[in-house]
């Protein structure tokens, strides 16, 4: 029988907080941080991807954060074969491996053990739909996907054109949907015991005034200035698509004031935390804490400690409730 490895999971919508409750409990339980999100991972770019400062670290190990230069693209199967190999390390040295972050991407392929090796590739027809996209614009390779794969179709923005022709070239060339292929795709079984803490709220509404907060302060942070070296720095499609800084970018070449590219950011911010939680409830054996019914950052801190500490122990001695 394998003997699976803890894996203690805090994840979440943007700005729920999920930087702070990480730090709290790696400390309580001897652990180090492995982020999951996909624009964290970037050097240059700090203040739109709310990537945690030395004083917000506390002192916790901090992992696959600000190691990429802007032109280098990261996917999927980048973040599953580091965040494997750091767990591997973390463990080894007697430690906790925590993982936080808001991707559910991310997530789902650490926590279902997803293998990425066989992913179906053509450059032929990449270019084709490349070039498709260029003449009939992003919405009509939408539309295609949505015949052929309308659950995906459905989460995905015709902004984001790099993985909407990504997606449309596996669909094209595997006949097969997302969710087909990653069934397909769980080869073996996880050497994982996950023990998954979601931030929510009940009331949307205060996560919204969270995020409108948190774009003013980003704005006051210097935000503009970082928009403008991800347009100005060649950097590759992956960081260019990121919320916070393409929603600047019609501001930066003059085309609108800073108080329209400013309210479209809020907007899509909030449209980014519900996607964000679409996914994340569709994950197994989250344990939802709702920060907005447990009050303060310490209540919160002291509900997702005691599920993990009763899951850990529930781990270490088969039969314990957790």
């Amino acid at each position: 029988m394998m003997v699976k490895q803890p894996l203690l999971i805090v994840a979440g919508p943007t700005a729920s907080g999920k930087t702070a409750l990480a730090v709290q409990l790696a400390k309580a339980f001897d652990a180090e941080v492995i982020s999951a999100d996909s624009m964290q991972v970037y050097r240059d770019i700090s203040i739109g991807t709310a990537r945690p400062t030395p004083e917000e670290m506390d002192g916790v190990p901090h992992h696959l954060v600000g190691f990429l230069s802007l032109s280098e693209t990261f996917s999927v199967a980048d973040f599953a074969q580091l965040a494997r190999e750091k767990i591997c390390e973390i463990a080894g040295r007697g430690r906790l491996p925590l993982v936080a972050g808001g991707t559910g991407l991310y997530l789902s392929a650490l926590v279902d053990h997803l293998d990425f090796d066989s992913g179906a590739s053509d450059p032929d027809l990449r270019r084709r739909l490349e070039e498709e996209a260029a003449c009939s614009g992003a919405e009509a390779l939408l539309e295609r996907l949505r015949a052929l794969d309308p659950d995906y179709a459905a989460q995905l923005h015709p902004h984001n054109l790099k993985r909407l022709i990504r997606a449309l070239e596996l669909a094209l060339l595997t006949g097969k949907t997302r969710e087909q292929r990653e069934a397909d795709s769980r080869r073996e079984e996880s050497p994982y015991q996950p023990i998954l803490l979601g931030i929510a709220f009940e009331n949307r509404q205060l996560l919204y005034e969270r995020i409108d907060r948190r774009v003013d302060q980003m704005l006051s942070n210097g935000l503009v200035e970082e928009a403008r070296l991800v347009l100005h720095a060649g950097a590759s499609q992956t960081a260019l698509q990121a919320i916070g800084y393409k929603e600047l970018f019609p501001y930066l070449l003059g085309k609108e004031p800073l108080e329209t590219a400013a309210a479209r950011l809020k907007q899509e911010s909030r449209r980014y935390a519900k996607r964000q939680m679409t996914w994340l409830r569709r994950m197994k054996g989250i344990h939802w804490l709702y920060r907005d019914q447990l009050g303060g950052e310490q209540a919160l801190f002291e509900a997702a400690r005691d599920v993990a500490a009763a899951c850990l122990a529930a781990l270490e001695h088969p039969g314990t409730p957790s």
